[in-house]
């Protein structure tokens, strides 16, 4: 492996969805409802982040997908019914709850965007990695305002380390990160409707 692949193969791993959804469902929290919102976040991040990384991790273990990136479309589709069974119960867990509705109302565009990117999986390979990179950095920008947007530099880096690597097309990885910063737009000013909303009507 040559030193551009190598770098190519780190960009990836450290620019990996866990790492983005991570970071957003726990600043979401915070945004939404300050310390108690880091609680809330965490707790949405296991069922957005951590156990569908541990799913991936042991699917490699027992040879079930070559790698972390799972480029096979099977297996791809598996891991994202995974996702959305995982993403799902975090949804209904907090709002049984009670969490603040921005975060949930954030899971529940979560779980649309999944099927939707399973629904295109089916046919095409898009860049989800890329797909939930710019979605994060787009939610985030929206909610903290526009000095987030330079992190869109690293979703270049993904989209450059996953085409480098051959796992996808400059296409598919354009798209994904074209996907990804629309869906949140919209997925943002719907949330923000619902959760002053709901703020109107508890008063």
């Amino acid at each position: 492996m040559g030193a551009r692949q190598a770098w190519a193969q780190r960009c990836t791993y450290w620019l990996e969805p866990k790492n983005w959804l991570i970071v957003t469902v726990v600043a979401i929290g915070w945004h939404a409802d300050g310390r108690a919102g880091l609680g809330w976040g965490l707790l949405a991040a296991l069922f957005t982040a951590v156990l569908p990384t541990l799913f991936i991790t042991y699917g490699v273990r027992r040879g079930r997908w070559s790698d972390r990136t799972v480029g096979a479309r099977r297996p791809r589709l598996v891991v994202l019914a995974f996702i959305t069974a995982s993403v799902a119960t975090g949804l209904i867990l907090l709002l049984v709850l009670g969490a603040p509705r921005l975060l949930t109302g954030y899971l529940a565009f979560m779980l649309a965007s999944v099927a939707v990117l399973a629904a295109i999986t089916t046919v095409w390979k898009i860049s989800i990695h890329c797909a939930v990179a710019s979605g994060s950095v787009a939610i985030l920008a929206l909610s903290f305002g526009p000095l987030v947007l330079p992190a869109y530099a690293l979703v270049a880096l993904l989209g450059w380390s996953r085409v480098v690597l051959k796992d996808h097309t400059v296409a598919q990885a354009v798209a994904g990160a074209v996907l990804g910063a629309g869906a949140a737009v919209l997925a943002y000013a719907a949330l923000v409707l619902w959760a002053r909303t709901g703020s109107a009507s508890s008063r």
